[in-house]
Order: structure tokens, then sequence, then C-alpha cells
């Protein structure tokens, strides 16, 4: 678990430092929140590995924070881990369709979260080794991995490329692209156009392929 990046994220200060604690010994770099709103900046700005997530929260949830969380592509893949005194099976699916990994009713077991997220980081690592790619992305960095080169690219750039690659497989229709990538910005109707083109002329024509009148989809 050395070297692990953990975001611990609860309003209760208790836990949080009785956490922090626990990891901290074991050589985890570990990062502390207090409340949804600070979380979810965190998580944006840190990029951890791991993220545990306490649900009752006053300013914004836990639930509606892993909403978010999974919605950007840059914070999309962490690993999430829900903390809460609520283990009622109603309030465990909420957590699971907002798109948690786990979900851990207090009072914590630490030694046995240990084991839960030492197993979801092994599964996460052995599917990345088992489906090599043309491209990966370092999300830590911002940096694109091309034929053993690094590329830094713009940021709306890097976003799609990461949005694409997050679901090898899919057809991200245009409408989808633009909300999760641009949000609510009002930008024209040939950007997502615009922005493709400079990727191909980046990593080549056959890195994303064009559904014509769905969209596009990685072709690594």
């Amino acid at each position: 678990m050395k070297g692990l990046k953990l975001l611990i994220v609860d309003d209760e200060q208790d836990i949080v430092e009785l956490l922090a604690y626990n990891f901290e010994k074991d050589g985890v770099s570990v990062t502390k929140a207090y409340s949804g709103v600070e979380g979810l900046k965190k998580a944006q700005e840190i990029i951890p590995d791991v993220v545990l997530l306490d649900v009752m929260m006053p300013d914004m949830d836990g639930i509606e924070v892993c909403e978010h969380l999974r919605k950007n592509p840059a914070t999309k893949n962490m690993i999430i881990i829900f903390l809460s005194a609520r283990g009622e099976d109603y309030s465990q699916v909420a957590g699971y369709n907002a798109g948690c990994d786990d979900y851990v009713v207090k009072p914590l077991k630490i030694k046995l979260l240990k084991f839960k997220i030492q197993a979801l980081t092994r599964r996460k690592i052995e599917k990345i080794e088992t489906v090599p790619s043309l491209i990966e992305i370092d999300q830590e960095r911002f940096l694109v991995l091309f034929k053993q080169e690094e590329f830094l690219i713009p940021k709306k750039e890097f976003e799609l490329l990461a949005l694409l690659l997050s679901a090898k497989d899919k057809v991200f229709r245009r409408e989808e692209i633009l909300r999760d990538v641009w949000g609510d910005a009002f930008i024209g109707d040939r950007t997502i156009d615009v922005h493709i083109r400079k990727l191909r002329e980046k990593f080549g024509n056959e890195v994303i392929k064009t559904i014509k009148g769905v969209g596009y989809k990685f072709a690594g």
C-alpha cells in the first residue's frame, strides 16, 4: 500500500484523523477534507488513487460528490469507497447507483478497510495491464503517452481523449461529449470536430474512429 494516494472526506474530524494515522503509518500519502465541497475540489486537484467518502455531510453529501467525480473524465476512474453510519439496503443501493466501488458501514474496522482497498487496487492494476492500448494517459500529470513518448496537450483535448479512453468499445454521441467535456459552456457546432482533428494530427487518423451520424469512439 506504500505510495498510494488517498483522499479522506468526512465532516467528523476524529474519524479523519483516525484513518489518516492508520494509513500514513503504512506509507500512504493522505489528503484530508472535511466537507463535500472541499473533498470534490481536492479530488480534482490531486487525482487520488482512492477516495474514502462519507455519505452524510451538510453542504454536499457523498452521493453528490461521487456523481460529480464519475462525470469528470479526469476523476471518473478513481476508486471510491463510501463510509456511512447508515447500513440500510436502500442506502447502500443509492451508493452503488451513484458509482461507488464499495460501501463500508461505520463503526469502521480499519484492518478490513485496508484489505478492501488492497483488493480494489489490485483489480484495477490487473485490468490496466491486461488491456494494452496504443495511447495511455497520465491523469496526475495531464500527459498523453504515445509510442513511448510523452505529450503535453491542451486541457480540452486531454479531457476529450480521456473520455474516449474511459470506455474503449463505446461510441460517444456528440451531445454526450459536449456535456461531459464542455459542460454548460456555449460553444460552436464544429468545436468537437476541431478538437478531434487536432488529436488525429498529433496521434494519427487511426486513433479515433468516426461513426457517421452518431459520434466518435477510441479505435486503439
